[in-house]
């Protein structure tokens, strides 16, 4: 591995611990930074395309509980000369009240990202998380499942 290459990885793994920090910290208007402005987003939360969308879902999703932390590990992250894509584990806790919310809801995901090298350095252009397991689902959807699946009405 080269001088090059360890400063390409370090810089998507910057930009990726960046990413964990803008959502722990709603700091929403940072994502910006990180993403090209057509970059595209998919997680449970849905699909946001451009910079003021993929804000508007970040901000939607995460800025109803008390605690968040965003866990990335295990990047494996594969560099082609002005691109580059990474699959890694995400672990997010949502904790409702804080730190003393006795059962935060805990979702393993698998994020997969697309970068490209621009002059401000790495940005994602595309980012995907794919739902691995829960732990202490909200109890709405608990309530939701029970009735038939998400969303499944009661009548």
């Amino acid at each position: 591995m080269t001088e090059n290459d360890l400063a390409d990885r370090l810089g998507i793994e910057e930009n990726i611990s960046k990413l964990g920090r803008s959502l722990d910290e709603r700091d929403f208007e940072a994502l910006r930074e990180l993403f090209t402005p057509d970059a595209s987003v998919t997680t449970p939360g849905g699909t946001a395309t451009g910079h003021d969308a993929l804000v508007e879902q970040a901000r939607a999703r995460h800025s109803r509980d008390d605690g968040i932390q965003h866990v990335i590990t295990n990047l494996l992250v594969d560099v082609d000369g002005d691109q580059a894509s990474v699959r890694a584990n995400l672990l997010v806790s949502f904790a409702h009240s804080g730190p003393a919310d006795p059962a935060p809801f805990l979702l393993g995901e698998v994020y997969r990202f697309d970068l490209r090298r621009t002059a401000e350095g790495w940005r994602f252009t595309t980012l995907r998380s794919n739902p691995v397991w829960s732990l202490n689902r909200p109890a709405q959807i608990q309530l939701d499942a029970r009735r038939g699946g998400p969303g499944a009405s009661s009548g």
